[in-house]
């Protein structure tokens, strides 16, 4: 299954302005939620997950992942960060 380039240039353009240190990263893309064989169901998922490197004030690294959660027609139904 393929996403549409437009959804995911958008998606990451939101991404990339809530969390600037992630720009120039690629997301790993997959399909979400439990009908996700199914291309022709309008509700199809799709999971975002950026990978990046921060720093800490005391300047120790500090990997963390940001998961964006969008639908079919490219609209940002969730948006989270971990470290």
């Amino acid at each position: 299954m393929t996403m549409n380039e437009r959804i995911i240039a958008n998606a990451c353009k939101e991404v990339y302005r809530r969390f600037p240190e992630m720009r120039g990263t690629r997301p790993k893309i997959q399909p979400f939620g439990p009908k996700k064989n199914n291309a022709t169901n309008p509700s199809l998922r799709y999971v975002l997950t950026f990978q990046g490197k921060g720093e800490t004030e005391t300047r120790k690294s500090l990997l963390y992942t940001v998961r964006v959660v969008v639908n079919s027609q490219g609209k940002i139904l969730k948006m989270s960060m971990s470290r």
